[in-house]
C-alpha cells in the first residue's frame, strides 16, 4: 500500500484530501510524489546511474524588485532566477547534497536537480514534493523507483490537484544555522555557479 506523502518543513498543505506517495509515467517524463524523507536517496540513485558529466540547477524566486507592478502589491508575473554548475563529476554531484541538501529538501519556494550533458537525462525536485524525470529514453527507469519503494500509477494525485480557494498551500522560506537557499549561490560561487537566466513561473 502506498505511504502518505511526508511534505518538506516549507509546505503545507490545507485540503483534508490525502497525498500519497507514487509515480506516474509519461511519453518522455515521471512525475512522483516523494517524501521528504526519501528525497536524498532518490536523487543520489539517479546521480550514480550516470557516469557522465552532470550540471546542477537551482531555481530560485526572484527578488521583488525584479517584479514589475501592475497596483500597489499586485504584479503581473512572477519570475524565476536559473542557477547552474555545469560539469560536476558524480563525486561533486553527491557533495552538493552533503553540503546544502537538508536546506535544498525542506525549502518551499525553490525547485533544484540534476541533469546529464551527454544523455540529456533531468531530475527535478520541486514544490510541495512533487520529483520530475525527463528522458529521451524514459523505459531506463522502469524500475527506478522500486528501490524506494513508491509505487506506480495511473492517477496520481499531486498537492497541485488539491489547491482551490479554500484549500491553498503554503509554501515557505526553510532556515538552517541562518542560511536559506537564496545564500547558495554566493557560497557555490567557486565551484562557477552562474546565474544563466530569469524566467517567467510557470
Amino acid at each position: 500500500m502506498a505511504e502518505k506523502l511526508k511534505l518538506k518543513a516549507g509546505a503545507k498543505i490545507s485540503s483534508a484530501s490525502p497525498i500519497y506517495e507514487g509515480y506516474e509515467v509519461g511519453e518522455n517524463y515521471i512525475t512522483a510524489n516523494v517524501g521528504v524523507d526519501k528525497i536524498e536517496s532518490v536523487l543520489q540513485h539517479f546521480i550514480v546511474m550516470h557516469e557522465e558529466p552532470i550540471f546542477f540547477i537551482l531555481e530560485l524566486p526572484a527578488n521583488a524588485d525584479a517584479e514589475t507592478p501592475i497596483a500597489p502589491g499586485i504584479v503581473n508575473a512572477l519570475h524565476k532566477d536559473i542557477y547552474y554548475i555545469d560539469g560536476c563529476s558524480q563525486e561533486e554531484a553527491l557533495t552538493i547534497l552533503i553540503r546544502v541538501g537538508n536546506l535544498l529538501y525542506n525549502d518551499g519556494l525553490s525547485s533544484f536537480g540534476f541533469g546529464c550533458h551527454e544523455s540529456g537525462d533531468e531530475i527535478m525536485f520541486g514544490k510541495y514534493n512533487v520529483l520530475t524525470i525527463y528522458s529521451q529514453e524514459i523505459e531506463k527507469f522502469n524500475d527506478f523507483f522500486d528501490a524506494h519503494e513508491i509505487e506506480k500509477t495511473d492517477d496520481l494525485l499531486t498537492a497541485w490537484d488539491t489547491f482551490t480557494k479554500d484549500t491553498p498551500g503554503v509554501s515557505e522560506r526553510y532556515e538552517i544555522d541562518g542560511k536559506t537557499v537564496f545564500d547558495i549561490p554566493k557560497q557555490f560561487e567557486d565551484w562557477g555557479m552562474y546565474l544563466a537566466e530569469q524566467r517567467k513561473e510557470d
